[in-house]
């Protein structure tokens, strides 16, 4: 979700949708679902259907356009309403603290390699994918977010509507975890 729009063109496109050029809002819609259904898809699996995900966070998203006030990017908005809206279906499912099957088709998305680095790198990265399944969801939010996504810490703090510290603490606490269930294995 790096968006190719700086500050003020952001400004100047939110102004224009609203007020009252809702065509504008395809400008969004474009920019950003791809983006969407990534992340969607990285912090739920196959746990839910990332389409309908997209569709209510672009709902959410127009929706709350006049609350919108550009104290952090657009993307970073972009992503707190994606965020939000994953734990609150995970949560709904039940399954908000483990996932198991997270893994499930996500090598491919994650890396290119050629084929002889695949083949010497698949147990590995499946190793690690099924490892970042296992953590709790917010670590695995914060950690997703970091490596995948390449925020920085003051992104996915606003991201997630949680201080630069519980941030900090998130990711180095994830590292932790996902060491400790790599060297069990």
């Amino acid at each position: 979700m790096n968006p190719t729009t700086n500050i003020t063109d952001e400004q100047e496109l939110v102004q224009a949708i609203l007020d009252g050029d809702k065509q504008r809002y395809s400008e969004i819609v474009s920019h950003f679902s791809t983006a969407i259904a990534n992340l969607s898809y990285k912090l739920a699996g196959e746990k839910l259907e990332v389409e309908e995900v997209v569709q209510e966070v672009l709902v959410e998203l127009y929706l709350s356009l006049p609350r919108f006030r550009f104290g952090s990017k657009l993307s970073t908005y972009v992503y707190r309403i994606t965020v939000n809206t994953v734990a609150k279906k995970l949560k709904k499912l039940g399954r908000i603290q483990r996932m198991s099957d997270y893994t499930e088709n996500t090598n491919a998305q994650l890396h290119q390699h050629s084929a002889e680095d695949n083949i010497v790198n698949d147990d590995r990265q499946n190793e690690l994918l099924k490892a970042i399944a296992q953590l709790k969801y917010e670590q695995r939010t914060a950690l997703t977010l970091f490596y995948y996504e390449e925020l920085s810490y003051k992104e996915i703090a606003e991201t997630m509507n949680i201080s630069l510290a519980k941030t900090e603490s998130l990711i180095f606490r994830a590292k932790q975890n996902l060491k400790k269930m790599i060297d069990e294995q």
